[in-house]
């Protein structure tokens, strides 16, 4: 029966091949008899002329049905997947014969990476494996040789949620500590989506994301934190799969993207959406636990991708799996793949220690920079510093979409480079001695330099760039006469032969003395005491659950604190260069008539408040003060 039907289905081939005119619609069973004749057909047919069309009805029908018993089992996906590629001539899964019959050959492999869903033709594919190597590889680069159980817990029990909470609604809460950078990383990016391309995350992919107009908000400045209330979960979701897909992309350097997922979820995605397809998932997680690479390499599944539509497709139907408890940990693991386990060891200091750093499992700077720069590198200052003897260390190569403060820079332990403290979108990243959390501004306006902000962030780019000592502030007299020619900044004799007297010279003393110096002369000194003040507010998002109380109780009334992120609203003021005091001290007003009235024009700086975040800030706007409503910023 089966040799009848293969040659059923050749004959009907051949013939549908041949340059014939159309045939007219063949009859149904029983309608010869039906229509009447002696000869059952169209009138005036010929017996052999009858024939051959029943012939062809039969082959044709034959065919038919074994085409259509094929396409039950194979679902060509849309978005071009790996599961099934028409590839013309040379496709794994699907193979064209170039033969008369012009056949479709499926080779067994294809009923692996194909799933039917209830009926529906929707393919989830179930990707590659990594190799038994590769997956202890991967386990040891994040954990090392030995992990604690506290810390595969906290990387194993974060998912990557929005909060419910109104007044955070677009923030990821944390419950766990250790993943927070990979959180802040990723909230940073949906910020970026939210704020500044809200009406265009139909149409923003990453690879275009960079040539859309400028969305400035500084009109909704006055709606403060509300204007996250109205979010829309559909809204939200969109800015988080393009952030992800962005950093991503980002990672493997704007060609590709690996995303990881587990074999024992991707059956749960399709079929149940929302809450039901969340507890699914959760059912499946039940007892699944990673304490080596071989338990990691048994369930891991990775997809690679080339085109950012695929990518984003995938990222959306993975959302469930990347709000389970598993989440934050698959993000590393497609960040890390995607930017390929080699690149990540060559771009660190040091390959031999993990990427998770103990006692406390936090993320590793390495982490957080490989998320918001695409190179996995330990520091945080601008290019390179060359060390001699051809060895060096790598910093930021360029400038990031998103930035990075730290309160390590006010504490003179690391200096944060201008690539990641002047990113293209007011967002940064904080870092604190143990935690990571997000601060925003609305508007753009806020990255905009007055004259002499300008001029300093151009003398101070010139003097980075001949500190080879890795940020530490020091530079040889070399160096500082290439600063001075490229800054146009006259010093007089007897302070340039003092400030080289060392044989190298230290920025803090140098920016003492251009601050003494004239204008005129290249340096910051400004009589008028007006320019460069500046107000504006910034946002400070922590997504620890923690416990709050600044007025808020439970429903039941009760004063047990409540468990919630926090989103906190600054009011940030930077004084002028000169200050009435300064301008008073050094003379000139005194004496000028013109000075007294400037001075009257310089209000002074409101009371402020402190909180280790004002001394981050500070490391961006050096002479910023802060005001808040409620309790202080918190950044632990």
């Amino acid at each position: 029966m089966a040799d009848q039907e293969d040659e059923e289905l050749k004959m009907a081939l051949r013939m549908s091949m041949q340059k014939e005119s159309p045939e007219p619609k063949r009859s149904k069973p029983g309608e010869e008899e039906i229509s009447g004749g002696a000869g059952g057909g169209e009138e005036g047919e010929s017996p052999e002329a009858k024939n051959r069309r029943h012939q062809r009805e039969l082959m044709a029908a034959a065919a038919e049905k074994r085409m259509m018993a094929m396409a039950k089992n194979v679902v060509v996906e849309k978005s071009k997947d790996k599961s099934v590629n028409l590839v013309k001539g040379e496709d794994k899964n699907v193979k064209l014969v170039k033969g008369e019959e012009k056949n479709v050959n499926l080779v067994k492999s294809v009923e692996k990476n194909v799933n039917l869903v209830k009926g529906e033709e929707k393919n989830v594919n179930l990707g590659e494996e990594l190799s038994n190597a590769e997956a202890n590889e991967l386990f040891s680069m994040i954990f090392g040789c030995e992990v604690t159980k506290d810390i595969l817990g906290q990387w194993t029990n974060q998912g990557i949620r929005f909060s419910p909470d109104p007044d955070t609604s677009m923030g990821l809460v944390q419950h766990e500590g250790g993943p927070c950078g990979v959180l802040a990383a990723i909230q940073a990016f949906v910020l970026k989506y939210l704020l500044f391309f809200s009406n265009n995350l139909n149409m923003v992919s990453p690879s275009s994301s960079g040539n859309l107009g400028l969305r400035r908000l500084a009109d909704q400045e006055s709606a403060g934190a509300n204007i996250f209330s109205s979010l829309s979960e559909e809204k939200k979701s969109r800015a988080l799969v393009r952030g992800m897909c962005e950093i991503l992309f980002m990672c493997g350097s704007n060609r590709r993207v690996v995303i990881a997922s587990l074999s024992t979820l991707d059956t749960n995605l399709v079929g149940s959406e929302g809450r039901s397809s969340d507890e699914a998932i959760s059912k499946a997680l039940e007892g699944l636990s990673f304490e080596s690479g071989a338990n990691l390499q048994k369930v891991l599944i990775i997809n690679t991708y080339t085109s950012s539509e695929d990518a984003l497709q995938r990222l959306e139907a993975l959302l469930p799996v990347f709000r389970s408890r598993m989440g934050a940990m698959l993000f590393l693991i497609s960040a890390l793949l995607s930017h390929g386990m080699d690149s990540v060891q060559a771009d660190r200091d040091d390959p031999s220690q993990p990427l998770v750093t103990a006692p406390f499992g936090h993320a590793s700077q390495e982490i957080v920079n490989l998320l918001l720069s695409g190179e996995a590198v330990a520091n945080v200052f601008d290019g390179r510093m060359d060390l001699g003897g051809g060895m060096f260390v790598k910093g930021i190569s360029t400038r990031v979409e998103v930035g990075f403060l730290t309160l390590l820079e006010s504490l003179n332990f690391c200096k944060v480079g201008l690539h990641l403290k002047c990113p293209t979108w007011p967002i940064w990243v904080v870092g604190s001695e143990s935690h990571y959390t997000v601060l925003f501004a609305l508007d753009t306006k806020v990255q905009e330099e007055n004259e002499l902000e300008g001029k300093e962030t151009k003398i101070r780019r010139a003097f980075d760039a001949q500190d080879q000592s890795g940020g530490g502030g020091f530079i040889s007299v070399e160096g500082f006469h290439q600063v001075l020619r490229e800054t146009n900044v006259n010093l007089p004799a007897d302070k340039l032969q003092n400030l080289c007297s060392s044989g190298y010279i230290v920025w803090s003393e140098f920016w003492q003395v251009l601050l003494d110096l004239d204008k005129s002369l290249g340096g910051m000194k400004d009589p008028s005491g007006l320019m460069g003040k500046k107000v504006f507010d910034l946002y400070h998002f922590n997504g620890i659950a923690k416990s709050v109380m600044n007025g808020n109780q439970v429903s039941s009334g009760s004063d047990i604190p409540v468990q919630r992120p926090r989103l906190t609203k600054l009011r940030v003021s930077v004084p002028p260069r000169w200050t009435p005091e300064e301008f008073m001290s050094s003379g000139p007003g005194t004496s000028d008539p013109a000075g007294k009235d400037s001075v009257g024009e310089v209000s002074k700086p409101e009371p402020s408040q402190h909180a280790p975040l004002v001394d981050c800030i500070r490391t961006r706007w050096s002479r910023a003060t802060c005001t808040w409503e409620g309790d202080p910023p918190s950044i632990v």
